[in-house]
């Protein structure tokens, strides 16, 4: 089987502007999470958020911000990180570059803006770009467009999973043979008062507005939902063969992947993570590995009551119980359509700095974990595989292998 590997990681998130100084943060347990300050939060009942470190406006020139919707700015910022870190340059053959790049809900602020200025102002003053800012592809044609990529275009939209799901298509388009190297990654940008108000009619989004940095706490006992983020990631997937003739850095290899789905309910998990267990043994099946090398889980995680547990049921029942857990979403909070990439980041980096990155806020651990969890504190090992793990509204499981290059 071809061998793919990751030469080129980018991100922007809640706790920083790239990979560096996320990662900095990570592995120092600091939370992202803070009060919205907008006048509309006032009106909500959840009133803080995980929001980006770095204003998009920091960095990407003015005529460009008003012509892209927030999660495409956060993809541009995130993947040309992640091609400046590769190496990669505009003399690459682009009928064999290819992008997957995923958005869980897309140009949402874009739409409830638009539709303001319709509403108030009329059709004449509603932007000509609206549509391809609102269109859920955008942040992967944008990425596509930019680097003139060819070998195609892909845009999945599977909830909290999409960005997991972005880089195992992009493996599998490598080892189809329909490119040499993609693009893949995943970014979201919804904090705004309707998503935070239908998330918080579910009961889905933690009410600690006063104490914002202890709020997203996975496994707690008094975990009482997520807390909104916004942010992605974008991760340079290559043929080995390709990379090394270019002498290029690898930070991982993409070692197995697996995609299952539910079809159990819209948005509650399965109770024994049935469909997620099948995800964590097919990436195991495809790295040909044994549970028994796999020493860290990165979390899909997001503290919420019911989510938390059956997750951990399906790693025990998988991976068995001498694995070492994390949740990231302590910190960055739920970067929903960018969590995937995120997180899987954050997977790469255990395995090359030897860090696991502490879960926060895990002040008493619920009974039924019964696993171990780098708590509060960040753990040095020495990893030669990690799992990251992601699971969407609508069934969707992935999990992706990563492996010492």
């Amino acid at each position: 089987m071809t061998e793919v590997v990751v030469t080129g990681l980018g991100a922007t998130t809640p706790l920083g502007g790239d990979v560096a100084s996320t990662w900095e943060a990570l592995t120092a347990g600091r939370s992202g999470v803070s009060p919205i300050t907008k006048d509309w939060a006032e009106q909500l009942p959840v009133r803080i958020a995980a929001q980006l470190a770095v204003e998009p406006a920091e960095v990407l020139p003015r005529v460009r911000l008003r012509r892209l919707d927030r999660s495409e700015q956060i993809a541009l910022i995130a993947a040309q990180q992640a091609w400046d870190d590769a190496g990669l340059s505009d003399d690459l053959d682009k009928e064999r570059l290819g992008v997957v790049f995923g958005s869980g809900i897309g140009g949402a602020t874009t739409l409830l803006d638009q539709d303001d200025i319709l509403e108030q102002k009329g059709a004449r003053l509603v932007s000509p770009f609206t549509v391809p800012m609102l269109m859920p592809n955008g942040p992967a044609a944008v990425v596509g467009l930019e680097f003139g990529a060819q070998a195609g275009v892909h845009a999945p939209t599977s909830a909290c999973a999409t960005s997991a799901e972005a880089i195992s298509w992009a493996a599998d388009m490598i080892r189809a043979g329909r490119a040499d190297v993609v693009i893949a990654g995943g970014a979201e940008a919804v904090i705004a008062p309707l998503p935070i108000a239908g998330f918080a009619s579910m009961k889905a989004l933690s009410t600690r507005n006063d104490d914002p940095t202890r709020a997203s706490r996975p496994w707690d006992v008094d975990r009482d939902g997520f807390v909104m983020g916004e942010g992605g990631g974008s991760l340079v997937l290559e043929r080995r063969d390709h990379a090394e003739a270019r002498g290029a850095r690898i930070y991982a290899v993409v070692a197995g992947a697996g995609l299952t789905s539910d079809g159990y309910d819209i948005v509650q998990p399965h109770p024994d993570c049935a469909g997620g267990g099948r995800a964590m043994q097919l990436a195991l099946k495809q790295a040909g590995i044994d549970a028994s090398e796999v020493g860290h889980v990165n979390a899909h995680a997001t503290s919420t009551p019911t989510g938390d547990i059956p997750e951990t049921r399906g790693i025990k029942r998988v991976l068995g119980d001498s694995v070492v857990l994390t949740a990231t979403k302590s910190m960055t909070g739920h970067l929903l359509g960018g969590a995937g990439a995120v997180e899987s980041i954050a997977s790469i980096m255990a395995i090359v700095d030897g860090i696991i990155p502490p879960t926060i806020n895990l002040d008493t651990p619920d009974p039924l974990l019964e696993l171990d969890v780098a708590a509060n504190e960040a753990r040095k090992v020495e990893l030669n595989a990690a799992m990251n793990t992601a699971f969407g509204f609508g069934g969707h499981n992935a999990a992706l292998l990563f492996t010492r290059a």
